[in-house]
This record gives C-alpha cells, structure tokens and sequence, in this order.
C-alpha cells in the first residue's frame, strides 16, 4: 500500500513539475516540487518511504533533464532518508512545521548538489544565495499547499457526505 502511495506521490511530482517548469521566469524562479513530494512521502510514511521517494523521484528527474543522471537521485534519498528520521523525532504536525521542515531539506538538498558537483566537476561555482532563497521559499509554499490539500481534502469530502445523507434521510425526529 505504501508503495503504490510513494509511486503516485512521485509521478505526481514529476507531473506537476514538467507541467509548470515552464513558467520559471528565465531560470530566477527555480522550485523543485519533486523534492517537495519526497519530503511529503518522508513525513506522512516515514524515512524508508522518504528513502525510497527521493531515489525514484531524483533518478527520474535526472534521466529527463540532467547531464549528470545519478546525483539529483542521490541528493534527494539522503534528503528524503534525513527528512524521515527527523521528522520521526519530532512533532511535525502543523502546516508551518511541515513547511519549515521542506525549507530545511531544500537549502540542505541545494547545498549537497553544490558540493557533490564540486566533487565531481573538480570545479566550485559558489552559492547563489538569492536564488536558494526564492528556491527555499517556492517550495515551502507548495509543500505547506500538498499538506493543507491532502489535509482538507477528506474532511470536506466526509462533510458532503454527511449533508448529503441527513437531508435525504427520512427518519429526522
């Protein structure tokens, strides 16, 4: 069960992700909203869902439009496995807590890509703080969007439902 909820939580990502990358206004506005559903699946179903999430997630999103396929999967397992574990040890269950939780691993997450392009490229190109700011900011944003959704969702549906049944219920004494 879990896995097909990671599955779906993944493409989801993917989806919505090569649907609105084209509105990035000339790269300034960055987001990545498949890190921001391997945080989600990290913390609704734990860090080996998180683990798992971050790898397919981040091996897709390098296979479609990366020139170094491996390490956005790489970045986003250790982001997904670490925003699992600690997401575990805390209470991070208000929307603020799981936005800020999402701004955490981003600058994390960006951080490691920086530092592993390092490593690999054996070139530096130093942090674009600006632009990780507006990163960090977009995909609080859209994780505090995906958990107040996936939130409301099922109680406005039970709501409904309920009106639904007492109005067409003959048995109101």
């Amino acid at each position: 069960m879990k896995v097909t909820r990671v599955l779906l939580t993944v493409a989801a990502a993917l989806i919505l992700q090569m649907a609105l990358a084209r509105f990035a206004v000339g790269g300034r506005w960055v987001f990545d909203l498949v890190l921001v559903g391997v945080v989600y699946a990290a913390l609704r179903w734990g860090p080996v869902s998180g683990m798992w999430a971050g790898t397919l997630g981040g091996l897709m999103q390098d296979a479609l439009g990366s020139d170094l396929v491996g390490l956005g999967g790489l970045a986003k397992t250790v982001a997904g496995l670490g925003a699992g574990v600690v997401g575990g040890q805390f209470i991070v269950a208000r929307p603020l807590a799981r936005a800020g939780m999402v701004a955490g691993v981003t600058v994390v997450h960006r951080l490691l890509i920086i530092g592993l392009l390092a490593v690999v490229d054996q070139d530096w190109s130093g942090v674009s703080w600006t632009a990780m700011l507006i990163e960090t900011g977009l995909n609080a944003v859209a994780g505090l969007l995906a958990f107040q959704l996936t939130d409301m969702v099922p109680g406005a549906v039970r709501q409904t439902r309920d009106r639904r049944r007492s109005s067409l219920s003959r048995r109101n004494w």
